[in-house]
């Protein structure tokens, strides 16, 4: 049975396995912001997503990462799909995302109905695709 709930204290390990990227000090605003989220399998954590507000207005998806050995399963749909929904709870209407120019995540997004909305060039790196959905009703 899958459960997906928000980040807590007691997941910070189970993180950390997954998310190389995002400094611990910041791992407890996520828990307090409920800015996080882990997907469990049978009781047993296989994947995290992490967002914030760009902008401070629009929720973006800066990390969606499943077990190696459980991706291609659906996890990383049903991940996503509840961040969106929780987010149209919260009253939005649209979220990003993005994604390296040489990623395959970038054909994920779009499977899920997320269209390239612009690129971010950075020095010596592949572009980073920025990736739009809407998913509520514009307020």
């Amino acid at each position: 049975m899958t459960e997906i709930r928000y980040v807590q204290p007691s997941d910070r390990e189970f993180w950390y396995t997954l998310d190389r990227h995002m400094p611990e000090s910041e791992f407890d605003k996520k828990v307090r912001d409920c800015e996080g989220y882990v997907v469990f399998e049978d009781g047993a954590p296989v994947g995290i997503l992490r967002y914030n507000l760009f902008w401070d207005n629009t929720p973006f998806c800066n990390l969606i990462f499943i077990e190696q050995k459980r991706q291609n399963m659906g996890f990383g749909r049903k991940l996503l799909e509840h961040w969106e929904r929780d987010m149209i709870a919260r009253g939005f209407d649209l979220v990003l995302t993005s994604t390296r120019s040489d990623e395959q995540a970038q054909y994920f997004y779009r499977k899920l109905g997320y269209s390239d909305c612009g690129a971010l060039l950075l020095e010596n790196e592949p572009a980073e695709i920025i990736l739009m959905k809407r998913v509520g009703e514009k307020k």
